[in-house]
């Protein structure tokens, strides 16, 4: 009887280390997507997506002397009311103070892996040897890796775009900071099992 209640209580007792290593590692899903350390760089590199927060980023970091110039992805082929997207990122740049220091590097990869073999033409031609990435905070660690893999011979860094509406760490708290979480966990998950290998 006593050998038997001492193997329930081993029992119970793995379980509820299981569950609370579990439950700790839930907690902190989002904190570990996030990877906020910017360096100063030859070229800070703007990837795809969001236009309203990411370039501002940028703008800041490069008038903190972070790097000379700002590259910026975006997309070659998608059109908004009769314009293509890099037109009008051009005609936005060219009215910055700052337009002699930015560029615009036409993409045509849908995903992380070809952004950046798109991006990596660019860079060559600016002759970057460290790349500061701005995206946003969810996508850092995965944007990151897949840089660092895809660009070998180059050093990368990263800064984070926080945007409130779309996602916080505290995941849990709200219904689409979830759904960013979990899509963005099944997409560094894929990155680390599957593509990277290819």
């Amino acid at each position: 009887m006593n050998a038997g209640r001492t193997r329930k209580r081993r029992w119970f007792a793995a379980a509820a280390s299981v569950i609370g290593l579990i439950a700790a590692v839930a907690l902190s899903a989002g904190r570990m997507l996030v990877v906020d350390e910017p360096r100063p760089s030859d070229v800070i590199l703007v990837l795809a997506g969001e236009t309203d927060r990411r370039p501002e980023l940028a703008l800041q970091l490069l008038a903190q002397g972070y790097a000379r110039r700002v590259v910026v992805d975006v997309p070659e082929e998608a059109r908004v009311f009769g314009f293509t997207e890099v037109q009008l990122a051009e005609k936005y740049f060219q009215e910055k103070p700052q337009a002699a220091s930015l560029i615009v590097c036409p993409i045509r990869g849908l995903s992380t892996k070809d952004e950046s073999h798109d991006a990596a033409r660019c860079l060559a031609r600016e002759r970057a040897r460290t790349v500061l990435l701005v995206t946003s905070d969810f996508h850092t660690r995965r944007a990151l890796s897949v840089f660092l893999h895809e660009i070998p011979g180059l050093g990368f860094s990263v800064a984070a775009v926080r945007d409130d509406r779309q996602f916080g760490i505290r995941w849990w708290s709200r219904r689409q900071w979830a759904k960013i979480c979990l899509d963005e966990w099944m997409r560094l998950f894929w990155w680390k099992v599957v593509d990277e290998w290819r």
